[in-house]
C-alpha cells in the first residue's frame, strides 16, 4: 500500500448510519402531506378491500354534536378510537370505522334563533320547515368542518359516507323505533314533574343536567294542625323546611317517617319580630328540634313524644289558607321512605307538581288521599316560561301586576321566592328563614338553573310487564350484567342508574328534530295501525321528518282514519332517543358493519347519556344492549387539575397543539395518560411528550441508518451470539405485552414499555454495545450480520406496534425503509416465534447487566473527573464476589459489553477504595487506563495496532475488515 493509502480517511470505510429520515420531525408541515397522501390513495377503502375476508371488528362511533370546532375532549376521544381501530386492523381484523354526528336538538336550534333575533325576526313567524332547513344547513356546515379537523388528527374512517341523525334514512328509522315502543304498549302520555329549562323552553333528561353549587333562600314553614287524635295537638303546627319557597303554592301534603321519633314542643322565648311566639306548640323530629330552634332564635321545651300513629291520622291546613280566597283544602301527612332525620325538621313539604319523590309519594297514597275526601289531581302551578298559572291562586294571572315568575328567560331568579316569603310572614306562617349553599341542577347547555314542573309529556314505562314477562328495567339490568365495562367501575355506575331511574321521558317542546310521529286522541289513546306507520316511515325515507309538518300531512298519513278524532303529536323526540337509535340505522342497516357492536367508547358522562339511551332503546326493542363492551375515558383538566374554561383562560385547543408541535405529539399525550381517569394537559405536559417523542424518533432514525446496509440476509437463530438471542427474547416479551395491552385498551402500558425499551434496552445498551461491530466489522462478520438481522426485527415490530398510536411518524419511517410500500397501515403485527423465548438466557443477561451497571458507573465517575474522555480509554479490573454474577459473566466478552478496550474479571478481594453501587452487591470496580495503541479506525486501544503492514495504524480486526472491503471493491 502507498503512503497515500495508509493516510486514508477511515471514516469512509465504516458502516456509519445513513438515512434521509430527519432528526427534526417538522410534524406540522409533514403531517398534512401524509393526510393528503392517504386521501389520494383512498386509504380507508383500500384497507376495506385488503381485509374483506377477515372477521369484522366494529367500534361504533358515539356521535359528537355538529355545532362548532372540535375541542380537546373531541381530540382525546377520536384519537383513542382511531388507535383501537388501527390496532385491530393490524392484528387480523377488518376494523371498519364509520364516524357519525348528532345533528338535531336545542343547541343548533338556539343558533338559528339567535340569528333571527339579531335581525328582529320571530322564530314563530317563520314556517316550521323553513326553520328546520336552516337548522339542517347549520349542522351540515359543521359536519364538514369537524370532518376535516378529525382527519387532521390522523383519524381514518368513512368520512365520505358518515352517519348523521338528520339523514332522511336515519330520521325514518328513528321514527320507526318510536313506533315500536308505541305498538308494544311501552309508550304513554303522562303528567309528571320533569326537569324543565325555562331558558330553553323544554323538558330535560337527567343526561342533560349537571349540578352546580348555588346560594338559595331557605325557609321553615308552619302548617297548622287541622285535625288530630289528641286534644293537646289542637293549635299546634307541623314545621317543614325547603330550599324552594316558590313551590309552597303547589304544596298538597307533608311527608314524615314512621321510623323517626317525633316530639311536641312549646316555645318558651323568641327573639325574632316574625315567627313563633312564646306559648306556640310545634312538632319536630326529636333529633332536629334543637337545631331548628336555633335557626329561629327560640327556646323550646319538650312537652311529650308523639306516636307515629298520631301523625298518620293528622290533617293540616295549608299555610296560605284564605289567601286569594283559596288554599282551603286539607293537607294530609304521608309516611315516606325518603324522609330522614339528617337535616331540616323531619317533615318534608310535598308538592307533587315539583318533585319526583313528592310525585311518587302522592301517587302511592292516592287511595288514602281520596278516602279523606281530598282531590288527588295534580295541579300545574308554573308554566313553561316560569310564571305562576291559575293553579297558583293569588300568584298567577289574577295577581295585581301580573303573575310572579320563578326564573326568567336569562336564567335569573324572579320574584316568586320573595313574594311567597313575604306572604308567609304576613300570615304568620314563617318559622324561620335563611340562605344556603347547595348543589342544584342546571342545564348542561345553557348552564342555567332548571325547575321541576308538572307537564304532560311522553314516557316509556320502565316497570310495565312486556310480552316476554320482563320489564324494560329488568332487561336493562341484565344487559348491564352481560356487558364488559372498562374500567369495571362503569358497570356499577350505570347499573345504579338503571336501578333508580324513573320512566323515560321522550318528548321535547322544540322544532328541530324527529317528531313523535304518532296520532292520539284527547284521552291519550295512541293509534295503532301498521299501514299508517308504514306511510309515515316511507315519507320520512324520501322527504325526511319535514314530511310530518307539511300541509295536509294529517290526512295523507291517516288515510281512512282522517275522519276520526286523531290528532298528530307535535312534540319532538329527545335527542338522546335519536342517538340511542344509531345502532339501528348504522350497525343494522350498513352491510359493512354488524350488530351488536364490539365496542362503544365515550366519556364517563355517557353512562347517563349515550350508553344509557342506547341500552334502553335496544333493550326495549331487541331485548339486549347494542354493544358487547363499553370503554370510558375521563375529562381533560389543566396542569393544576382545574376544569378547563374559556373564562379562566386555561383551555388547550387541539388545533394549537397540532400547529405548534404536530398531531402525533397530541396522540402521544393521549397514549401516555391514564385516560380512564381525568387527565391533565398544558404547556409543560406537552413539552414532556415532545421530549419523549424525540427520544423515540432518534431510536427509529438510528435503526433506519443502520438498516441502510441491510441486504436482507437472515441468520439462523442458533448461529447468533447470545446478545442477539437476548434481544429476541426481549421482543418476545414485548410482543406478549403489546398484544395483551391492546386487547385491554391499556395504551399507557404499551408506550411506557416501548419508551423504556428504546431508551434503556436499545440506546443505552444494545445499540451502544453493537455500534462497534456494526460500524467496523467486516462484511462477512456473523456478529455484524446477526445484529443487522435483529435490528430489522426490532424495527419492524416497533414501527408496526406504534403505528396505531403515532400513525404519521410510523408512516414516514416505514416508507423511508420501504419506499415501494403503499403504507405501514396495510401491515400486520409481526408474528414472534416461541423459540425466541429463553428465560434462562434472560436471567443470565439480567445478571450481566448488573455487573455492567457498576462498570459504567465507575467510568462515568472517571469521565466526570476528566481522567478519560471515552470509555474505550479504560481497562478496568472488576472484582466479583457474588458467585452467581461471576458465573453469569464467565465466557462473555465483558470489554465489548462494557465498551472498554480491555477488562479483567476476578473474584479476588476488592480494594477498599474500589467503586461500588449500593444496589448491586458483590461487585467492585478499580479503574485502569487501557494499554496499547489507539486504533485509527475503531478508536479501541489494542496491542496489535500495526500488525498489518498495509494498515499500520489500525488493529488486526480492522485491518482484516479493510482487506475484505478492498477485495469487494467497496474502498
Amino acid at each position: 500500500m502507498s503512503n497515500k493509502d495508509q493516510a486514508m480517511d477511515y471514516s469512509k470505510t465504516l458502516y456509519l448510519p445513513k438515512t434521509d429520515f430527519p432528526m427534526r420531525a417538522g410534524l406540522p408541515q409533514k403531517e398534512p402531506e401524509i393526510v393528503k397522501r392517504w386521501e389520494d390513495m383512498d386509504l380507508y377503502n383500500a384497507l376495506r378491500k385488503q381485509a374483506v375476508d377477515r372477521p369484522l371488528y366494529v367500534l361504533h362511533d358515539g356521535p359528537p354534536y355538529a355545532n362548532g370546532d372540535i375541542h380537546i375532549g373531541h381530540a382525546l376521544n377520536k384519537i383513542l378510537k382511531d388507535t383501537i381501530v388501527r390496532s385491530f386492523q393490524m392484528r387480523g381484523y377488518n376494523a371498519n370505522y364509520v364516524p357519525g354526528w348528532d345533528c338535531h336538538g336545542l343547541p343548533i336550534e338556539w343558533k338559528i334563533e339567535e340569528k333571527y333575533r339579531a335581525k328582529g325576526k320571530n322564530k314563530d313567524d317563520v314556517p316550521i320547515n323553513e326553520f328546520r332547513q336552516e337548522c339542517r344547513e347549520f349542522a351540515k356546515h359543521w359536519v364538514k368542518i369537524q370532518s376535516e379537523e378529525f382527519k387532521r388528527l390522523g383519524i381514518i374512517g368513512d368520512f365520505k359516507n358518515p352517519y348523521t341523525t338528520m339523514a332522511f334514512h336515519a330520521e325514518a328509522r328513528i321514527a320507526g323505533e318510536l313506533m315500536k315502543f308505541a305498538m308494544s304498549d311501552q309508550l304513554y302520555r303522562g303528567s309528571k314533574p320533569v326537569m324543565w329549562s325555562v331558558v330553553e323552553r323544554t323538558a330535560l333528561a337527567e343526561a342533560e343536567v349537571e349540578y352546580h353549587d348555588v346560594e338559595s333562600d331557605t325557609i321553615w314553614v308552619k302548617f297548622p294542625v287541622l285535625k288530630a287524635k289528641a286534644d293537646d295537638l289542637s293549635g299546634a303546627f307541623v314545621v317543614i323546611w325547603t330550599t324552594t319557597p316558590w313551590t309552597i303554592p303547589g304544596n298538597r301534603a307533608v311527608a314524615y317517617s314512621s321510623r323517626i321519633p317525633y316530639g311536641l314542643y312549646q316555645v318558651v322565648d323568641a327573639e325574632n319580630d316574625y315567627g313563633p311566639k312564646p306559648g306556640e306548640k310545634l312538632i319536630f323530629a326529636e333529633a332536629l328540634a334543637e337545631e331548628s330552634a336555633k335557626k329561629a332564635k327560640l327556646t323550646f321545651r319538650k312537652l311529650r313524644p308523639l306516636n307515629p300513629s298520631e301523625l298518620d291520622t293528622m290533617l293540616l291546613s295549608h299555610p296560605l289558607k284564605g289567601f286569594a280566597n283559596d288554599y282551603a283544602f286539607k293537607v294530609p301527612l304521608l309516611d315516606g321512605d325518603h324522609v330522614t332525620a339528617d337535616s331540616g325538621t323531619g317533615f318534608v313539604h310535598t308538592a307533587p307538581s315539583h318533585g319526583r319523590e313528592d310525585f311518587e309519594a302522592w301517587i302511592a297514597n292516592k287511595g288514602k288521599i281520596e278516602a279523606l275526601g281530598i282531590d288527588s289531581s295534580i295541579p300545574f302551578p308554573v308554566d313553561d316560561a316560569g310564571y305562576y298559572t291559575k293553579d297558583a291562586p293569588g300568584f298567577g294571572p289574577d295577581r295585581e301586576g301580573g303573575a310572579s315568575r320563578v326564573i326568567d328567560d336569562n336564567g335569573k331568579y324572579g320574584d316568586a321566592n320573595k313574594t311567597v316569603i313575604a306572604l308567609l310572614i304576613e300570615k304568620d306562617m314563617l318559622f324561620a328563614r335563611g340562605r344556603i349553599k347547595h348543589s342544584y341542577p342546571h342545564s348542561w347547555r345553557s348552564k342555567k338553573p332548571v325547575i321541576f314542573r308538572n307537564t304532560p309529556q311522553w314516557f316509556v314505562y320502565m316497570d310495565k310487564k312486556l310480552s316476554d314477562g320482563t320489564t324494560l328495567r329488568e332487561r336493562a339490568l341484565k344487559a348491564v350484567h352481560d356487558t364488559r365495562f372498562v374500567p369495571p367501575a362503569g358497570q356499577n355506575r350505570i347499573g345504579a342508574m338503571m336501578e333508580d331511574r324513573p320512566d323515560w321521558v321522550l318528548s321535547r317542546q322544540r322544532a328541530w328534530g324527529v317528531p313523535i310521529a304518532i296520532f292520539v286522541k284527547e284521552n291519550g289513546e295512541i293509534l295503532k295501525d301498521e299501514a299508517v306507520n308504514k306511510r309515515i316511515v316511507e315519507a320520512f325515507e324520501k322527504e325526511g321528518a319535514d314530511a310530518w309538518f307539511k300541509e295536509g300531512a294529517r290526512e295523507r298519513f291517516l288515510g281512512e282514519h282522517a275522519k276520526e278524532d286523531w290528532q298528530p303529536v307535535h312534540d319532538i323526540l329527545d335527542v338522546w332517543f335519536d342517538s340511542g337509535c344509531t345502532h339501528v340505522f348504522t350497525l343494522e342497516d350498513r352491510p359493512d358493519l354488524k350488530w351488536p357492536a364490539d365496542l362503544y367508547l365515550e366519556g364517563s358522562d355517557q353512562h347517563r347519556g349515550w350508553f344509557h339511551s342506547s341500552m334502553l332503546e335496544s333493550c326495549g326493542t331487541r331485548g339486549r344492549a347494542p354493544y358487547n363492551t363499553v370503554l370510558t375515558h375521563g375529562f381533560t383538566l389543566d396542569e393544576q387539575g382545574k376544569k378547563m374554561s374559556k373564562s379562566l383562560g386555561n383551555t388547550v385547543a387541539p388545533q394549537d397543539v397540532i400547529n405548534s408541535s404536530g398531531a402525533d405529539i397530541l396522540r402521544l399525550w393521549v397514549m401516555t395518560t391514564d385516560y380512564w381517569e381525568d387527565q391533565r394537559l398544558g404547556r409543560n405536559i406537552i413539552q414532556t411528550n415532545v421530549d419523549s417523542y424525540r427520544k423515540l424518533r432518534n431510536v427509529i432514525r438510528w435503526m433506519l441508518g443502520t438498516l441502510a446496509y441491510d441486504e436482507g440476509e437472515n441468520i439462523a437463530y442458533e448461529a447468533m451470539p447470545d446478545l442477539e438471542k437476548f434481544m429476541l427474547h426481549r421482543l418476545y416479551e414485548l410482543d406478549r405485552l403489546v398484544n395483551d395491552a391492546y386487547d385491554g385498551f391499556d395504551f399507557k402500558r404499551i408506550t411506557r414499555a416501548l419508551l423504556d425499551f428504546s431508551i434503556v434496552d436499545l440506546s443505552a445498551f444494545y445499540f451502544d454495545i453493537r455500534k462497534d461491530s456494526l460500524y467496523c466489522d467486516a462484511p462477512s462478520s456473523i456478529k455484524r450480520k446477526s445484529a443487522i438481522h435483529v435490528v430489522r426485527e426490532i424495527f419492524e415490530r416497533m414501527v408496526t406496534w406504534l403505528a396505531p398510536m403515532l400513525p404519521f411518524t410510523m408512516e414516514e419511517a416505514w416508507l423511508e425503509r420501504h419506499p415501494e410500500s403503499k403504507s405501514v397501515h396495510f401491515e400486520q403485527f409481526r408474528k414472534t416465534p416461541d423459540s425466541w423465548c429463553d428465560n434462562e438466557l434472560n436471567e443470565r443477561w439480567r445478571k450481566i447487566r448488573q455487573v455492567r451497571k457498576v462498570v459504567t458507573g465507575a467510568l462515568e465517575l472517571e469521565r466526570a473527573e476528566k481522567h478519560i474522555g471515552s470509555s474505550l480509554e479504560a481497562a478496568p479490573v472488576v472484582y466479583i464476589s457474588d458467585l452467581d454474577l461471576l458465573e453469569a459473566v464467565e465466557g462473555m466478552d465483558m470489554a465489548e459489553i462494557s465498551i472498554t478496550s480491555d477488562i479483567v474479571i476476578t473474584n479476588a478481594e476488592a480494594p477498599k477504595d474500589a467503586f461500588r453501587l449500593d444496589d448491586v452487591k458483590g461487585v467492585a470496580v478499580e479503574f485502569h487506563k487501557a494499554e496499547g495503541t489507539k486504533c485509527a479506525r475503531s478508536w479501541r486501544y489494542t496491542q496489535d495496532v500495526g500488525s498489518d503492514p498495509d494498515y499500520p495504524d489500525v488493529s488486526a480486526r480492522d485491518a482484516a475488515a479493510l482487506h475484505e472491503l478492498h477485495a469487494l471493491g467497496k474502498i
